[in-house]
Parts: structure tokens; sequence; C-alpha cells
């Protein structure tokens, strides 16, 4: 592939999101990557726990390329061909996963896409499996850094469906799901790492 999407963003935070990865995981598993963008997460996610099964995906076909060139580049035979997935449309899967992790997908896209990747995620994860959100967000009480807030005003300028989320909130929908936070992680430039995992008084069936 001659131009391969590259996000700057996507290299610097892969170090902090992969040591926390490798302290959560087990050894071994199958993983869906929502969300899969560029493909730089998903081949380094693979060559940091070469003993998980990597399965990207993404809404649109048209980073299929670059996901295939930067596994390709680290050298990872571990990660599946990517999947057209859009959360807010039937999942097409026929699997259980051990994990699902998404990366800065719920403020760059309309609110139903939170509790649509909670009811997606809780009907694909295996009982003891984990869903990894990854991203900024705006927590009550705590004071929500210059750079976050200059950059919520500039997405809800772009889009008015976007904008980042309170963590209240997630929190609620997945709840909604059956899923609880199991685990918050402050990591740098002010994001968050969130890791759910199923409930042990999920809710009641409506």
């Amino acid at each position: 592939m001659n131009n391969p999407q590259h996000s700057p963003a996507a290299e610097r935070n892969l170090p902090p999101i992969l040591s926390v990865l490798q302290r959560v995981l087990p050894a071994h598993g199958v993983a869906l990557e929502i969300a899969s963008g560029t493909g730089q997460h998903v081949a380094g996610f693979a060559a940091g726990l070469p003993g998980w099964s990597w399965q990207p995906s993404d809404a649109q076909d048209d980073a299929f390329g670059s996901i295939a060139y930067w596994c390709a580049q680290v050298g990872v035979a571990n990660v599946l061909s990517p999947l057209q997935l859009d959360v807010l449309a039937p999942w097409p899967l026929a699997q259980t996963f051990d994990a699902i992790y998404c990366a800065n997908m719920l403020h760059i896209s309309p609110w139903t896409t939170c509790a649509a990747l909670m009811r997606g995620a809780a009907a694909h994860l295996a009982p003891q499996g984990v869903l990894i959100t990854y991203g900024p967000y705006l927590e009550r009480g705590v004071p929500t850094s210059p750079g976050n807030l200059d950059f919520d005003a500039d997405l809800r300028q772009r889009n008015a469906a976007w904008g980042i989320r309170q963590l209240d909130d997630v929190v609620q929908q997945a709840a909604l799901a059956g899923l609880a936070l199991r685990e918050r992680v402050a990591m740098p430039a002010n994001n968050l790492l969130l890791i759910f995992s199923f409930s042990a008084n999920p809710p009641p069936a409506p």
C-alpha cells in the first residue's frame, strides 16, 4: 500500500495502552477491535500479545488496506482479515470474544453508538470477557483539562452530535446492557482506559 493511513496519536498512545492490556488480559484469547481505523493499534497489540487472535473491524472499509499494511510492517500473523462492522447495525459475528476493544469512537460518533456498543459487547463477550474502551471522558467532580475542553468545543462545532461523553452516562449505558465498570485507568494526555465486565446483578430482561 503506497499511502497507508497514519495517526500520530495512535503511535503515541499505543505503548501505554498495550502495557495495560498486557497486565489485565490473560496470555491467550480472542479479541475483537471495534473502529480499528488506521490499524496501528491492532498491529501493535498483536505483536505485544502474541497468544491472542485479533479481529479488526471498522464501519468503513476504506481503512482495510491500511490495517493490512501495518500488520505486515510489524510482521504479525495473529490478525484476521478486517470485518465491516457498524455498531448501530446488526453485528456480523457468530462467535464470542474474550475481549472487545474500542478506542476513540464515542466522542466522534452520535451518542446512540454508546448504547449500541454496550449491547453488542454484552451479546458477543464470553462469560468472563471484558470490554475495554479508551479515550477522553468528562467526570463529574473532576476538573476537565483545558485541552479536553477545547477539544470538546471543537468536536461539537464540527458536528453537533459529537462531543466528549460524561463517564457516568457511559457507565449507565453499560449497566443497562448488564456490564459494570471494573477498573478506571488514567492514561497520558488526559485520556482514560475503562474496563467493563458482566455485572453480578444484570438488569431484568425487557
